[in-house]
């Protein structure tokens, strides 16, 4: 179960989407699940 709540991202990596735009992807440090979030992180 997601807890669908704003959080860091726990050991972040970036990488490229099949339409070549930049994405980040990570571990929610609360419930374990995978965070995805678009874009370039800054």
């Amino acid at each position: 179960m997601k807890c669908k709540a704003t959080r860091e991202i726990k050991d972040p990596q970036q990488i490229t989407m099949k339409n070549g735009r930049p994405a980040t992807q990570g571990i929610c440090p609360v419930c374990g699940t995978k965070i995805f979030k678009i874009g370039a992180s800054s």
